[in-house]
């Protein structure tokens, strides 16, 4: 933690997260697999409102919110977004109004999925959530709302994108530390509007890690992904003051399916496989679309038997409850 206070200090933060997350070894789903040997980073376990990965962003985009004296904090997503409920939780927390502006990015408008998971616990948080189609509601939201401080989707700017350094920089302390692993060669993430991505990128490079970050196209195909990604390490290495690092990472879309929020079977199979050898809980959209890249990653070779590999849980379980259908098998 040492390292993270020293390069991180001079940003505001509101710490709202249980810190470090646990790193744990998953013997039954490595032994599944044939191997490599799998550990997983269970940021599901940051402990606001069930966590996930939004929540480190938070706490320097919030830190920064309540420096600059803001009230009112508005930020967007899809209608089940993770990061709106986080965002809903935090300010709760730290006595922020919270208004959610959230888009129907997946093709369903059905009551489950407009009432149900992430959306219930955005209103039970005390979030006021909007439902807006097209820029011209988005933008007529933002005026009737008035000044806020304005938090872009999944949080992934320079300032969230720090959460991730941190967290890179926290994930190098628990591989040294007696009982982990002591080395990564593979770091495998989902990755949509690329925040975690970015700051893993500068983290680990930061730290010195020669790990390869696998980041998992949840939200957009590769190309457009890996440009979001680029602009954001820059960004984030030139507001930490370090070097852009040449880092090693890739961006894959070959488990994207045919759309954001829509299943595929490669994505079934690995949240049944996640949850049935280590009683983890996937979620369809993010965490199950990057857990089916390392499944499949592993089964096509491209992971060797003899790697370690650090799968990055990001939370989001609540999406599960708008997806029975996927889940539920015939008796």
């Amino acid at each position: 933690m040492g390292a993270m206070t020293d390069l991180l200090a001079r940003f505001p933060r509101a710490v709202l997260g249980h810190w470090p997350t646990p790193l744990e070894r998953a013997e039954r789903l490595s032994a599944a697999l044939g191997g490599p040997e799998i550990w997983i980073k269970r940021d599901d376990c940051t402990g606001l409102a069930i966590g996930g990965n939004k929540t480190r962003k938070l706490e320097f985009l919030l830190g920064r919110a309540l420096a600059e004296g803001h009230g009112t904090v508005v930020t967007f997503g899809a209608v089940q977004s993770n990061h709106a409920r986080q965002t809903a939780a935090a300010c709760a927390r730290l006595g922020l109004r919270c208004e959610l502006l959230l888009s129907r990015s997946v093709p369903r408008d059905d009551a489950l999925y407009e009432t149900s998971g992430n959306v219930l616990l955005d209103h039970l948080l005390g979030a006021n959530v909007r439902i807006v189609d097209g820029i011209d509601e988005t933008v007529k939201a933002l005026e009737e709302i008035g000044p806020a401080y304005v938090i872009p989707p999944g949080g992934s700017n320079g300032t969230g994108a720090l959460g991730y350094v941190g967290a890179a920089l926290e994930l190098a302390g628990q591989l040294a530390a007696p009982g982990g692993p002591g080395r990564v060669e593979r770091v495998v993430a989902a990755t949509s509007t690329a925040g975690t991505s970015a700051g893993l990128v500068v983290g680990l490079a930061h730290a010195g890690l020669p790990a390869r970050v696998e980041a998992i196209c949840v939200y957009e195909p590769a190309d457009v992904t890996s440009a979001t990604l680029e602009a954001l390490v820059e960004e984030t290495a030139d507001l930490v003051g370090v070097a852009r690092p040449a880092g090693d990472h890739r961006v894959r879309d070959d488990w994207f399916g045919a759309g954001y929020g829509l299943p595929t079977a490669a994505m079934t199979e690995a949240v049944r496989l996640f949850a049935r050898t280590e009683g983890l809980l996937l979620d369809p959209v993010y965490s199950g679309k990057a857990a089916a890249g390392l499944v499949g990653m592993v089964r096509a070779g491209e992971i060797g038997a003899d790697e370690t590999v650090v799968f990055w849980h990001t939370g989001g379980s609540p999406g599960l409850f708008v997806y029975p259908e996927v889940f539920t098998e015939p008796s």
